[in-house]
């Protein structure tokens, strides 16, 4: 995986460009998904052969993250993303007060998986590029 666009990814996401643009810059990069953890305010992108990388997410002000997960309040807040409403940062502080504990990104399956403290999920297929 090439660590630097992985890097550079990172600021196009809080720079608002689109999820798709970057998720096929990521792709390209040897990016097979990635995981986002909430709470510890970190990324972890998984390579093809096993390989891994961390990379923090720099969010200021992030809330705390609620006990009970909301999907309905997660699925307005992807809605609200891919419509341009808002950008990366806000979203983040949106599904993190939704109680979204971590989601998955899964490139090839073209979907993110949403999770609360309890297991709780919610699944979006993502858009293609355009």
């Amino acid at each position: 995986m090439n660590t630097d666009t992985i890097a550079e990814c990172m600021n196009l996401s809080f720079a608002s460009t689109p999820f798709p643009q970057v998720v096929q810059k990521l792709a390209g990069a040897g990016v097979r998904s990635y995981t986002a953890d909430l709470a510890a305010l970190r990324n972890t992108y998984y390579g093809a052969g096993g390989d891994s990388h961390d990379e923090a997410l720099p969010l200021i002000a992030a809330p705390a993250i609620a006990d009970a997960f909301d999907k309905n309040t997660v699925a307005s807040a992807v809605q609200a993303i891919q419509q341009g409403r808002i950008g990366y940062a806000d979203f983040l502080r949106r599904i993190m007060s939704a109680g979204c504990a971590s989601y998955g990104v899964f490139i090839a399956g073209r979907k993110v998986m949403y999770f609360g403290r309890d297991g709780d999920f919610h699944t979006e297929q993502f858009p293609r590029a355009k």
